[in-house]
Formats: structure tokens, C-alpha cells, sequence
């Protein structure tokens, strides 16, 4: 059974058939957001610290950490905010840039084992990022396209991520080390995206035992009131064996949809997750009564 283990200096996650779903918080990236990639290009990093602390108190177990700005030292940007983040909060960190000085950057600041985001199974790109997986003994994001692109066929896609699993096995990376990330398409485009996910994901997990992430809201893109779409698609790719995405905790609904999944698969013993966030703090009169109980009367 495939247990991807990350860590930071003090703290384990594992991403597993029989773990809770891991919440990879999308929230530190600059594509689209002109304000912070200005930021980031002053070398002004009040932005990432806000982003890390919100999505870990809204419940995300790791972070993704993407500083690519057009332009910008992004290498020497990565090596300045991976040990800030890690200085803020003890969650692993996913190291994320198509930029392999900057990935190497980011393994060479941090403490711990992440999660690197990512290899495709263009033969450039696996040729440099392998390697690096095994010098620095992380795990990586394989993303299921080619040198011919993505295809639409889901059963392609498969045969493209098993091509990266067993080129990661000639570096002497394990299965379990390689989470695949199987791209979801667009529903508005592609009608059967939803079907074709949940499809392939069980031949992944059953034929080539690996965990699975995604970017989840692509599903919905272009489409109205996207975030509903959003957090009824996580509960159902959950179900269906994907065991992490990346995903914004700050969005009303998502992370109790994604604990209350936990909670129906099995992946919450006793519920205590769900419990511990969810149930009603006591009255403060009722607190004192249940700690110490009615005060018997003074005999005379």
C-alpha cells in the first residue's frame, strides 16, 4: 500500500490509501496576481508569510510554494522563502517551479522531505528532475503529458504515467516516492472529464500503486458558481481513490467537504477529526458542570 511520507523539520504527512486527504494549499503563487509578483520581485515577502498562515489555520497539511515571476531571480527567490515558510509553520512544503535551478534551490534550503512539483514525461525534463528526486530523497508531482502534449483520452494519460513511474524506478525512486498527477479537465469542455478521472484513477491505484494529487478546480473552469462544482468534485475524487490535491482551504465549504470525505471513507478513526473541529464548544456553565460535576451540599 503506497504511503508518500513528507516532512519538515518536525512533522510527518503521509499521503496513503488508508490516510486522511491531504490538502496541498495553492495560495503561495503569483500567476494572475500582479500585486504579488511585484512583492516578490522587491524581494518583499510579507504576502507568502499571510498566504502560509491562513491556509494552515484553515486546515491545508502542506504547502505549495511557487514564486515564479517573469524576470525575477526566481532561484534566489526560492532559497529565501522556503526557510522563512519553515520558520512560520512546521507543515511540508511543495516545491513547485519549471525552473530546475529554482527547484534546486528550494531542496538545497529545506529541512525536512518535500514534495517536488514536477516532472512530465518529456525526456528533457525527466533527465533533469530524476535526478534531483534522488540526490535530495524527495518525493515528485508526475504530471500525466507527454512531448505530444495532454491527451483526452484518459487511457493514454494512464500509459504516460506509468512510463514515468518506471523511468523513476531506473533512478532508484520508488513507486510510493512518485505521486501522479492524472490532469483534470475541464467539465465545460470536456463532459466526461468527471468520469474519465475517476476511471483513471482506479487503474492507478490498482494496477500501478500510486498515490495521486491534482489542481481539483480545473474541473469547473468557465463555468458560473465554480467553487460549488469544486467542493462537491473533492469528496467524489476521494471516494474514487485520489489521496491529495492542491487545492485554496480559504474557500467556504472546501476543507469540511474534504473532512467530512475522510470521515465517510474510513480515513477519520472514531471521527475524531471531525469532532475535534466540529463540535459545539460548551457554555461556560456547562464546562464547570462537566469538569467538576454539582457541588453537593455542605452538611450542617
Amino acid at each position: 500500500m503506497a504511503r508518500t511520507i513528507l516532512a519538515s523539520a518536525t512533522k510527518e504527512v503521509v499521503i496513503g490509501f488508508d490516510q486522511p486527504f491531504v490538502m496541498i494549499g495553492e495560495r503561495i503563487n503569483p500567476t494572475g496576481r500582479k500585486l504579488f509578483s511585484k512583492e516578490l520581485k522587491e524581494n518583499n515577502y510579507w504576502r507568502v508569510k499571510k498566504e502560509a498562515l491562513a491556509q494552515v489555520e484553515a486546515g491545508a497539511q502542506v504547502l505549495d510554494v511557487n514564486v515564479g515571476v517573469p524576470l525575477a531571480d526566481e532561484p534566489g527567490i526560492m532559497g529565501e522563502v522556503i526557510p522563512l515558510i519553515q520558520g512560520l509553520t512546521d507543515a511540508p512544503l511543495c516545491i513547485d517551479s519549471s525552473i530546475i535551478e529554482a527547484l534546486e534551490s528550494g531542496l538545497a534550503a529545506y529541512k525536512g522531505r518535500p514534495l517536488l512539483n514536477s516532472t512530465t514525461a518529456e525526456e528533457e525534463v525527466m533527465e533533469r528532475v530524476l535526478p534531483l528526486v534522488k540526490k535530495y530523497d524527495c518525493a515528485v508531482v508526475a504530471i500525466s503529458n507527454d512531448d505530444t502534449g495532454i491527451s483526452e483520452d484518459p487511457d493514454v494519460r494512464f500509459e504516460v504515467a506509468k512510463r514515468i513511474v518506471n523511468r523513476a524506478s531506473d533512478y532508484g525512486i520508488k513507486a510510493e516516492d512518485v505521486v501522479v498527477d492524472p490532469l483534470v479537465m475541464p467539465v465545460g469542455a470536456v463532459n466526461s472529464a468527471g468520469k474519465d478521472v475517476f476511471r483513471l484513477l482506479h487503474r492507478l491505484r490498482n494496477e500501478l500503486g500510486v498515490n495521486t494529487t491534482c489542481g481539483a478546480s480545473n474541473v469547473a473552469f468557465g463555468l458560473p458558481n465554480r467553487h460549488a462544482i469544486n467542493n462537491a468534485f473533492l469528496p467524489m475524487l476521494a471516494c474514487a481513490g485520489m489521496t491529495s490535491a492542491i487545492v485554496n482551504p480559504l474557500h467556504e465549504g472546501l476543507v469540511p467537504a474534504v473532512r467530512a470525505s475522510d470521515v465517510l471513507n474510513g480515513v477519520d478513526p472514531g471521527c475524531g477529526n471531525w469532532i475535534k473541529n466540529y463540535r459545539p464548544a460548551p457554555a461556560a456553565g456547562e464546562e464547570r458542570r462537566g469538569r467538576g460535576g454539582r457541588r453537593g451540599r455542605r452538611r450542617a
